[in-house]
């Protein structure tokens, strides 16, 4: 039994906010490489498909001149951090067990090195696996989050990937 869905999560208006500030159909494609990805690992997909699908909530859009402006992106941004914080609170708030919603969080902020100093980090593997749905789906100059999805499309794919996850969590949980 999950606490949370995708659906409660992609339906929310803090997510839609963000989703569309973000990239949806970025969003959505990272939460179904995170799924994909944590079924071959051994991770559980539904905390990598949920870190997939907030992974960047926390963008602020750097414009300059009225244009998205990559580099000044590149040299600034911390969404990482305040994506975590983000989906940490929403999480909680709709109800998902505070050890997966810390979980989750942790994932949303190491999925991107972009603003860490020169460092290795040990990652676990929820949070390989959400760092590289990410790497999966990018774009040169961050285009990714410019592609375009109806919210119909949106919609079903999130109901398609939530049921995906129903069915494949009873099995996961009998191998751990």
């Amino acid at each position: 039994m999950r606490n949370v869905t995708l659906i409660d999560l992609f339906t929310h208006p803090i997510t839609q906010k963000y989703l569309k500030r973000s990239g949806m159909s970025h969003a959505i494609s990272v939460a179904n490489y995170a799924y994909s990805l944590a079924l071959k690992s051994g991770v559980n997909p539904d905390l990598a498909a949920k870190a997939g699908l907030l992974h960047d909530i926390g963008h602020y859009e750097w414009y300059k001149n009225g244009e998205w402006d990559y580099e000044q992106y590149r040299e600034n941004d911390i969404h990482a951090i305040k994506g975590a914080e983000r989906a940490h609170k929403l999480l909680i708030r709709l109800g998902e067990d505070p050890r997966d919603a810390k979980k989750i969080a942790l994932a949303i902020l190491l999925h991107t090195d972009s603003y860490l100093p020169e460092a290795t980090i040990k990652q676990n593997p929820l949070q390989r696996v959400v760092k590289q749905a990410d790497e999966l789906d990018e774009e040169p100059g961050g285009r990714h989050h410019y592609r375009k999805i109806n919210k119909e499309l949106a919609f079903q794919k999130i109901c398609i990937l939530d049921k995906k996850i129903e069915d494949d969590l009873l099995d996961f949980k009998k191998t751990v």
